[in-house]
């Protein structure tokens, strides 16, 4: 087999795993090869026209704080910017930003052929080459070979895609583009066990036809909080999204129509997503409710086609015509693209380790929807990490592997790894043990410091973050040294209807107040020189949560302790006495790396758990007898 060229990481797939998974490779000096089918398709937004969301802004902020590209490409081609749960604490703030499909991937593009160290190549992988268990390189489908000494596979649906439309099905990736149809047969042979998915997405409609006087307008923040830590201000037109709802007459039309619905007819057997389920999913599993919002999102500033965010369905199209036409502003709707839902291959993710690198193949990789996930945000996460450690395995350093109380990352990968997934995966606050910890607003604080060590960083940026850290920590000091008289404050308090005080207080006591913001701090005793606002802001939210923090700290330290004992990969769980048969199986399958991961295992007791830690003690007892 003749050599094309030999790179140090190949990436296959183009989209948003596989877009920061090669830029954090090249990043990292190394020569890299980023494979896709089309490359008028990189980074296309195949789904919604947004990035962020509940959860998954937290994903977005963790990336750009370790090195990563969506935040800054989302900045540059969003066209409106809401922060989530303001009524809310802080911990389950989030930010989400309708962008301009077209500008995003251009723009994606543009970086990624930039970058040093990375080609871009047009071409089907067909086959992984691996010889004595660890990757060699990548076989096209015109007969070019390609050496690796590490690979990443990002295909998203593409693999063995199949898209429906009522009762009619076709291959395909998605809309209009060829799938994946060797490579699941390839990984299978190289000895990972894959399972089937589903997912949708909803018609695309056309402004013009659109009655924007019958529905409810949605603006955005102004002025738009950008996602990047380097993004000093947004400045692309800023563009409102609009709500309606479905009706009793929407309802009856697909409720009639269930027999021509690909999933309600038998036609898909991929399990599909339950937090982002079809409508025809809502009409069946929610009969009581009256009616479901529908939002209504702009693709982009240069074009009239429109996301109806909420009808995502495989009925027929003249089904799909029926129904929309009864929702209040839609009645003389035109679509400009059908609904579709679409079947796809997945490895099953407890095959990964936590570097996301397979146990059975030394030196590949798996990240996004290929290991069950869905989202935009999800697979950037996932690639950017998988783009680190292939890296780190070439250059023979250390993995990088975050912590459940360290980044959401953490936890969506240590989920995916541990308890493994049947159906799509999505990131949600409510699956973060520290989500108190792991603030939106403090992405920085918590992974700046690693992007810098690992080289994703630059130093100009990282610079500005230890300047931040500093003011945070001072102005932070400060305040739990200040005190201020009850003549200076007293007014200012009853003007807020709120307790007076007899003696002097401390400025961080009187920050602890729900009342109080540091905007009165600042009136009352404002700093030596001006703070950034989101300097302020910190230091805000660290003194009035300042002992939630503190507890959810020390669990966090507890816990991180049983990751601290290691099981040896070898260990062997048969011979443990009084382990079920469930939980042996689950052993087996995970091969925890650590009492932690062990105890997180779907399924394990307190007793089974105690029965290996003796085990490992004596093991361990024995060792150094």
């Amino acid at each position: 087999m003749e050599t094309t060229k030999t790179y140090d990481v190949i990436v296959i797939g183009a989209g948003h795993a596989g877009c920061e998974a090669a830029l954090a490779s090249a990043r990292m000096g190394l020569s890299t090869g980023l494979f896709t089918m089309n490359l008028d398709t990189i980074a296309q937004m195949s789904c919604n026209p947004a990035i962020g969301g509940l959860a998954k802004g937290h994903l977005v902020r963790e990336i750009d704080a370790l090195g990563g590209e969506m935040a800054k490409v989302i900045d540059r081609a969003g066209i409106q910017f809401r922060m989530l749960n303001k009524s809310k604490g802080p911990a389950v703030w989030s930010l989400r930003a309708q962008a301009d499909r077209v500008l995003y991937r251009i723009r994606m593009r543009s970086v990624l052929e930039q970058q040093r160290y990375l080609d871009i190549k047009q071409a089907m992988i067909d086959d992984i080459v691996a010889e004595d268990g660890k990757v060699r390189g990548v076989l096209t489908s015109w007969g070019t070979f390609y050496l690796a000494r590490a690979i990443i596979v990002t295909t998203g649906t593409f693999l063995q895609g199949l898209m429906h439309i009522g009762h009619e099905n076709f291959e395909a990736g998605r809309a209009g583009e060829f799938p994946a149809k060797n490579l699941s047969g390839n990984l299978a042979r190289l000895g990972l066990s894959l399972g089937r998915l589903k997912t949708g997405t909803p018609a695309r409609l056309d402004a013009k036809s659109i009655d924007f006087s019958r529905i409810e307008v949605q603006f955005g923040d102004d002025p738009p909080v950008p996602f990047s830590h380097t993004t000093d201000r947004i400045v692309n037109p800023q563009l409102p999204c609009y709500i309606t709802h479905t009706n009793a007459e929407t309802h009856r039309i697909i409720r009639e129509n269930l027999g021509r619905s690909a999933m309600y007819s038998g036609k898909i057997t991929g399990i599909g997503p339950r937090y982002c389920p079809s409508i025809e999913d809502k009409i069946v599993k929610f009969a009581d409710k009256e009616r479901h919002q529908v939002f209504l999102e702009p693709e982009g500033l240069e074009t009239t086609e429109y996301y109806a965010n909420g009808v995502s369905t495989s009925l027929p199209y003249d089904i799909q015509v029926r129904f929309l036409r009864t929702i209040p502003g839609l009645e003389q709707v035109e679509i400009m693209r059908p609904a579709y839902a679409i079947e796809y291959d997945f490895a099953f993710p407890t095959q990964l380790r936590h570097t996301l690198e397979t146990k059975v193949i030394d030196g590949l990789f798996l990240a996004g929807q290929i290991n069950g996930t869905s989202g935009y945000e999800e697979a950037a996460a996932q690639g950017l990490m998988a783009g680190i450690n292939a890296a780190h395995l070439v250059l023979n350093r250390e993995p990088l592997v975050l912590a459940r109380h360290e980044a959401y990352i953490g936890v969506l990968i240590d989920d995916l790894v541990t308890k493994g997934t049947k159906e799509p995966y999505r990131m949600f606050t409510s699956r973060a043990e520290y989500r108190l910890l792991l603030r939106h607003d403090n992405a920085d604080l918590r992974l700046m410091e690693k992007g810098h060590a690992i080289g994703l960083l630059d130093d100009d940026t990282y610079e500005r973050f230890v300047q931040k850290r500093s003011a945070i920590a001072e102005e932070s000091g400060r305040l739990g040294k200040v005190r201020v008289k009850p003549s200076v404050i007293n007014p200012l308090l009853k003007s807020l209807d709120t307790a007076e005080i007899t003696e002097d207080i401390g400025l961080e006591q009187l920050l602890k107040r729900p009342e109080i913001t540091y905007a009165v701090i600042k009136q009352v005793a404002p700093p030596e020189t001006s703070l950034r606002e989101d300097v302020e802001r910190q230091v805000e939210i660290q003194i009035k949560y300042q002992g939630y923090i503190r507890q959810q700290m020390e669990t966090a330290g507890k816990l991180s302790r049983l990751e601290d004992k290691k099981i040896p990969p070898d260990f062997d769980y048969r011979g443990l006495p009084g382990i079920s048969r469930e939980i042996f199986v689950k052993l087996e399958e995970v091969r925890p790396v650590s009492l932690g991961q062990a105890a997180r295992i779907q399924g394990m007791t307190p007793a089974a758990l105690s029965i290996i830690m003796v085990a490992l003690e004596k093991m361990r007892r024995t060792r150094f007898a």
